[in-house]
């Protein structure tokens, strides 16, 4: 099954697009699948929590799985820190996430 997310890029434009339930993807996948931003711009560490390239703000109100120390840990220590943001690459694709709206944060 795929869910529907909606990502603002860094040049402020929305982008609709599907993501699948079934291939244990997140959300940094997504956006790189989608080539949502420029190669090497985003999940630099490979998706471990230790770059905050795909730093990403929440901004409705979908249950998103809560953050592990590692995040946290890595977040702290990121520019452009908002108290909705989180990092793509820690947030699995599941259907509870259908009709999330992220926005990606600058580059560092």
């Amino acid at each position: 099954m795929d869910i529907t997310v909606k990502v603002t890029d860094r040049d402020g434009v929305v982008h609709e697009v599907l993501a699948p339930t079934d291939m244990a993807m997140n959300i940094m996948e997504l956006c790189r699948s989608y080539e949502l931003a420029p190669e090497g711009t985003i999940g630099v560490c490979g998706g471990m929590a230790m770059c905050a390239s795909c730093q990403c703000y929440v901004l409705n109100d979908v249950a998103l799985p809560p953050m592990e120390a590692d995040e946290e840990a890595m977040l702290s220590e990121a520019f452009y820190v908002k108290p909705n943001s989180r990092l793509g690459c820690q947030i699995a694709i599941t259907e509870d996430l259908n009709g999330l709206e992220i926005e990606l944060a600058p580059e560092s």
